[in-house]
C-alpha cells in the first residue's frame, strides 16, 4: 500500500518519494519492520498465550537426556511469523504483481491447514492433531493452486538465456527480447544447464509442451509438499527449524535478485524472470520474521512455532523456488530437511519389513535425525536392535546440536550459490 502512495507523490515530485520505486530500499525496510514487529508483537503474544494457559502439551523432558523441562511452554507461535512476514510485505510490496499474491496466498494457506492442526492438539487434546490424509490434501492443493498459475497466467513469464558465440570464438551469454512462457528449470553442476520439461515428456509427440506442464504442475506439488514436511520435521529443538529456515531465505533472496536483474542473470547464465525482484521485498520480510522469532525461540524456548510455522515456511520455500525455476536446487538448499525426511522413511519402512520377518530392527536411535544425537542407550526399546546404535558415541545438548545444523545449512546455501558458476 505504501509502495503506491509514494508512488503517487513521485508524480508531484515530493522529495524522498522515488526512493520507494528502488528493490533495494523497500526490501531492506521490510526486513526492518518485520523483525521490529516479530519481537514487539512476539512479547505480546506469549504473555497473553501464557495467561489463557495455552501450552505445548507433547513435549516431554524424558526424551531428553539433560531432563530439559518444556512443558508449559506456549505454541502457536507460527502466529507471530505470520504476521511478521504479511504486515511489511502488505504495505511495501507491489500488490499486483503476481508472484507477491501466490506467495501470500501460500502463507494464509498453509498457515490456516497448520493453525488446525496445532488447535486440535491444543483444544481438543488429541496429540495427532489433523489427520495426515486432510494435511496432504491441503499442501497438494496450494502445490496444484500454484502450479497451476504459472501455467496460465500471462504474467508469469521468463526470457530464456541462450549461449552466442562471437567471431573471436567468445560465448556470451544473451537473452532473448521476448518474454514467453517458459518449462525450462536449471539443473546444478551442468554446463547448459536449463532442463525443459517438455523434453522429459517428449515421448508424447506433439502433445509434448502439455505433457511438459502436467509435468511441472506435479513437480510444483511434489516440492511443496515435501518442502513443507521437511521443515514440519525439522522443527524438533528450540531455534532448529527458523535458523535452518532463515539461512535458505537468504540463499533464494540472492537467487531471485540475480534472477530479476538481467545483468546478473547474463553473467551467471540463467533465466532472466521479469517482476521477480518483488520476491526480494518478500523474503526479506521471511529473513527478518525467522531472525526476530529466533528471539524467542532460541533455547531454552520461550515459545514454539508448532505446526503453524512450520508447514508454512516449507511452503514459502518450495513455492518461491518454483517461482525463479530453482526447484532442482532444493535438495542442495534445503539439504537438511531433505535428511529430516529420508531419515523418517528409512527407519518406518525397514522397520516394517523387519517386523513382517518377525524381527525387531530399527536404523537409527530415533527419528527425525536431529533426536539421534540426542537419544541415550538407557533410552531405547529394549526389545529392538539398533544398526547405528553405537552413533554417536554420546549424546549432545540440543542447542549443540541446532548450532551444528545451521552451520550444515550455510554450507548447503553457499554450495547452492556456487552452483550458479561450478558448469
Amino acid at each position: 500500500m505504501l509502495y503506491y502512495f509514494f508512488r503517487l507523490l513521485d508524480q508531484y515530485n515530493i522529495p524522498g518519494s522515488h526512493m520507494w520505486s528502488y528493490v533495494s530500499f523497500r526490501a531492506l525496510l521490510t526486513m526492518i519492520l518485520s523483525l521490529l514487529i516479530s519481537a514487539w508483537f512476539g512479547e505480546r503474544f506469549i504473555k497473553w498465550m501464557k495467561r489463557k494457559k495455552i501450552f505445548e502439551t507433547e513435549r516431554d523432558p524424558s526424551i531428553d537426556p539433560f531432563g530439559v523441562e518444556k512443558k508449559g511452554v506456549p505454541t502457536m507461535g507460527g502466529i507471530i511469523i505470520i504476521v511478521s512476514i504479511l504486515v511489511p510485505v502488505l504495505l511495501l510490496a507491489r500488490m499486483r504483481n503476481i508472484y507477491i499474491i501466490l506467495m501470500i496466498v501460500t502463507t494464509v494457506w498453509l498457515g490456516f491447514l497448520g493453525f488446525l492442526d496445532d488447535y486440535i492438539k491444543i483444544f481438543r487434546r488429541n496429540k495427532d492433531g489433523l489427520k495426515g490424509k486432510y494435511k496432504i490434501v491441503g499442501q497438494v492443493s496450494i502445490g496444484f493452486i500454484v502450479g497451476l498459475t504459472l501455467w496460465l497466467s500471462p504474467d508469469a513469464v521468463v526470457r530464456e538465456n541462450v549461449n552466442v558465440q562471437q567471431q573471436n570464438q567468445e560465448i556470451v551469454v544473451k537473452h532473448k527480447k521476448e518474454a514467453v512462457k517458459s518449462l525450462h528449470t536449471t539443473i546444478p553442476f551442468i554446463k547448459n544447464h536449463n532442463l525443459n520439461y517438455s523434453d522429459v515428456m517428449g515421448f508424447l509427440g506433439d502433445n509434448k509442451v502439455a505433457g511438459g506442464w502436467i509435468l511441472f504442475v506435479f513437480m510444483t506439488i511434489l516440492v511443496v509438499t515435501a518442502v513443507s514436511n521437511g521443515a514440519n520435521l525439522n522443527d524438533g529443538m528450540d531455534g532448529m527449524c527458523a535458523g535452518n529456515s532463515a539461512i535458505v531465505g537468504v540463499a533464494l533472496g540472492i537467487l531471485a535478485y540475480v534472477s530479476s536483474h538481467i545483468g546478473y542473470a547474463s553473467y551467471f547464465d540463467i533465466m532472466y524472470i521479469p517482476h521477480s525482484e518483488e520476491l526480494v521485498v518478500f523474503l526479506c520480510a521471511f529473513i527478518g520474521a525467522m531472525i526476530g522469532f529466533l528471539w524467542y525461540n532460541a533455547f531454552p524456548a520461550q515459545v514454539f512455532m508448532g505446526d503453524t510455522g512450520s508447514l508454512t515456511i516449507g511452503g514459502i520455500i518450495g513455492v518461491c523456488a518454483v517461482i525463479i525455476h530453482k526447484e532442482l536446487l532444493l535438495p542442495i538448499l534445503c539439504g537438511i530437511f531433505f535428511v529430516e525426511s529420508i531419515s523418517v522413511i528409512i527407519q518406518t519402512q525397514w522397520f516394517k519389513i523387519q517386523k513382517r520377518k518377525g524381527k525387531r530392527v530399527r536404523v537409527f536411535r530415533a527419528t527425525p535425525i536431529h533426536d539421534n544425537f540426542r537419544k541415550l542407550d538407557s533410552q531405547l526399546d529394549a526389545t529392538s536392535r539398533y544398526i547405528l546404535k553405537g552413533w554417536p558415541h554420546r549424546p549432545f545438548h540440543e542447542s549443540k546440536i541446532t548450532i551444528r545444523f545451521w552451520i550444515v545449512s550455510i554450507i548447503l546455501a553457499a554450495l547452492t550459490i556456487i552452483t550458479l558458476k561450478m558448469r
